[in-house]
Order: structure tokens, then C-alpha cells, then sequence
């Protein structure tokens, strides 16, 4: 924690959250605000589907491969710079993707997009623990979640208000303004966190010493697991949503907002219970309470899709139970995991992101497309990815008990 941090920012600790959150959504908002302009652009560029597939892809593999620098570049030069060059980069690369002229354009700028991007959400996560003591870091990630939870809400409803109302070019044109508004928002008000005496030097022999230290640790491959892979369980219905929703639920597009409505609805009522929770529940108690309820869901949410016909008055809930088990646990998961190596957590926070986007831009190219036309394949993937992440934890608890209070 950084010894000047009470001078750093004066202003209510809501208002840094709002701040935080922001940049940390920008990755998701990005990719929930063109879904609903999928089928438009791929009729435009005259792309398949498996070449519309590619720019989500490419997105989430930038996303992962940037993702093991911005902790580092954050840890040797500090968090403002790192955060400032990521909204230049991401808003010139939504420049290109508005004017991308084929699709093999598109996938290029959206992976841009993707390298980019991933600096809010990891150096973020680095300001919080350089700011607060752990209880009270708890309480503001679980707020940065709440907040973080609007974009799925928001973003498909703009973009296809957009799309509709205007042209799929338009979508990215909207996320030059918001890139360039970020921007000047943290160019004003983002204080530089990092003390001085604390950031390590830029040298690659260091760097690889830091990743070798993380990645040999099994503590944290284990708690990255149990934090990264059970979000796919969620993630999996969002890029699955042209097909579950159109196509199994028989929705409109102006009526996927439901789907993300409730989803989110679910992420932050878990994430304002966990703050509620930090400092008078453990938190192993707390990150197994989320586990049981995600491993509930997913029974009830296999079982019903097996023997029941799909609808939207009752498909759409065990997703909203799942999202909220999620929100329950993953604030304490992510702590944990910054706290195993204090001196590198900027460089834990990026390897911690690595795993989830990892896992991310494998169930996009890979996992979603085989699935996404069946319910029940939902369903059971969804358990699959939660239960990755259950085992993971259950191994830690066992090898290591007093990991977690």
C-alpha cells in the first residue's frame, strides 16, 4: 500500500470505484457493444460466420497476450502512463475498425483493440491494493464490480439502437468518442498510485524472473484458475447470444437486453453482498458460498434443459443465480491472488488476467461455436467451466489451509 495514499485521492471512495470500473469495462463493453451488429457487418463485408468468429477471437487473444506486459510496464514506469497509452491505442484502433473496408481489416484493428484494452482492467486492480488495506480493498472491488456489471447492461442496447438507427460503422465510431472521453477523464482526474521506492526496474531478465517466480508459485496458478475460468460459465451464454437468444429463445434483437439486464442484475447484487460480507465472513467461507451456488445452478440448469423446452420466462434465470454466485466470490479471489507476491502485484494482476482472457478467446473460437446452437451443450460447458474453477479452489484449500482466513 502506498504510505501517501490518503493524499493521493480526496474525493469519496465511490467516486475512485466509478473511475476504476470504467476503465476495467472498457474490454467487455467493447465486444458487447458490436454483437448485435454482428449479423449487419458480416453482410456488409460479405464475411462468414466463422470469419466474423475470428474478430472476437482476435480481440480476446490481443487481450490475453497484452495482458502479461501491462502488470509489468505498470510495476517500472507506473499505473497512469500505462493506463493513458492503452485509451490512446484502443481509440485509434476503434478509428480503424470504423473504417475498415473488409473483414481481414476488422480482425486486424480489433486485435489493436484487444492489445489495448487490457491495461484497465489489470492496473486497476494494482490502484485499489495500492490505496486501500485489505478489508477496505474489498469493499471497493466489490463496488468496481457493481459498476464493472453495468457495461454487459448497457452495451448491446446502445449497439443495436445504433446499428439499427444508424450502421454498424457507427458502433465504432461511438467507441472513438468513448476512448477519446476516458482519455481526458483519467488524464485529469487518475493519480499516479505506484510510490517510487516501489516500482522494480524494466529489464526482460527481471521480468521473466517475476513471471517464473508467479508461474512457479502453485498457490497462484491455483487461486488464477478458481478467479478466471468460472466467469466463461457466464461468458459463454454472452457469446452465445445471437444464437441462444435468437435462435433457441426466438427473441428480437431489441429484446436481448433482457438476457444482459438480468445477467448483470445478478453480478451486482452478488458483488454489493460480498462488500457487505468483507471483514465479517471469511474468506474462504465466502469464496465457497459462491462455489456452492454456481455448482446448484448448474445441476438445476442441466437438468431443466434436458426435460423441459426452452423458453425465456425461465432460461434466462439460472444464468442470473450464476452470475451473482460469481460476483459472491470472485472480489476475495482476486485479492488473494494480489496479495501472494505484494512487491509484483501489477505483474499478478496480469497473469491473473491472462488465465480468464485466455480461457476467454478459447471458448470464442473454439468452445461457443460448437455449442451455442443447443441448450443443454450451454448448460453443460457453462458446468464445466464452474467446476474447472471449484476443483482448483478445493485443491488449494487442501494443500494450503490457511490461504483465506
Amino acid at each position: 500500500m502506498n504510505p501517501d495514499a490518503q493524499h493521493l485521492w480526496k474525493a469519496p471512495r465511490w467516486a475512485l470505484a466509478v473511475l476504476l470500473a470504467l476503465l476495467g469495462m472498457l474490454g467487455p463493453f467493447s465486444i458487447d457493444t458490436y454483437i448485435p451488429a454482428f449479423a449487419a457487418i458480416g453482410r456488409s463485408l460479405q464475411a462468414t460466420p466463422v470469419e466474423m468468429q475470428q474478430t472476437l477471437s482476435a480481440y480476446l487473444f490481443g487481450f490475453a497476450f497484452m495482458n502479461l506486459f501491462h502488470g509489468a510496464l505498470a510495476d517500472s514506469f507506473g499505473r497512469r502512463p500505462v493506463i493513458l497509452w492503452g485509451l490512446a491505442m484502443f481509440t485509434l484502433a476503434s478509428l480503424g475498425c470504423a473504417l475498415a473496408q473488409n473483414v481481414e481489416q476488422l480482425i486486424l484493428f480489433r486485435a489493436l483493440q484487444g492489445l489495448s484494452t487490457g491495461a484497465g482492467v489489470v492496473v486497476s486492480r494494482a490502484v485499489v491494493r495500492d490505496m486501500f488495506p485489505p478489508s477496505e480493498a474489498q469493499k471497493v472491488m466489490s463496488q468496481i464490480t457493481i459498476f464493472f456489471g453495468v457495461a454487459p447492461a448497457v452495451a448491446p442496447i446502445i449497439g443495436g439502437v445504433i446499428a439499427e438507427t444508424l450502421d454498424w460503422h457507427a458502433v465504432f465510431w461511438f467507441l472513438v468518442g468513448v476512448g477519446v472521453v476516458l482519455f481526458a477523464a483519467n488524464w485529469r482526474l487518475l493519480p499516479e498510485t505506484l510510490h517510487r521506492q516501489d516500482r522494480q526496474p524494466f529489464q526482460v531478465g527481471n521480468l521473466m524472473r517475476g513471471y517464473w517466480q508467479l508461474l512457479s508459485d502453485p498457490r497462484f496458478l491455483l487461486l488464477a484458475l478458481a478467479s478466471g475460468v468460472p466467469f466463461n460459465g457466464l461468458f459463454l451464454y454472452v457469446l452465445s447470444a445471437p444464437a441462444f437468444l435468437g435462435d433457441i429463445l426466438q427473441l428480437r434483437p431489441t429484446q436481448f437486453f433482457w438476457f444482459f439486464l438480468l445477467s448483470i442484475g445478478g453480478i451486482m447484487a452478488g458483488s454489493w453482498l460480498s462488500g457487505r460480507m468483507a471483514g465479517k465472513v471469511k474468506p474462504k467461507n465466502q469464496i465457497m458460498q459462491g462455489f456452492r451456488i454456481m455448482l446448484g445452478v448448474s445441476f438445476i440448469n442441466i437438468v431443466a434443459n434436458a426435460l423441459l423446452t426452452p423458453s425465456a420466462w425461465w432460461s434466462l434465470w439460472p444464468v442470473t443465480v450464476f452470475a451473482f454466485g460469481w460476483a459472491l466470490m470472485v472480489p476475495v479471489v482476486t485479492l488473494l491472488v494480489l496479495d501472494l507476491h505484494p512487491e509484483r502485484r501489477g505483474m499478478a494482476s496480469s497473469l491473473q488476467a491472462v488465465v480468464g482472457s485466455t480461457a476467454n478467446g478459447i471458448v470464442a473460437g473454439a468452445v461457443a461455436p460448437l455449442v451455442m446452437h443447443s441448450a443443454v451443450g450451454l448448460a453443460v460447458m457453462s458446468a464445466a467451466f464452474m467446476a474447472v474453477g471449484l476443483l482448483a479452489w478445493l485443491w488449494l484449500r487442501r494443500r494450503w489451509p490457511d490461504i483465506g482466513g
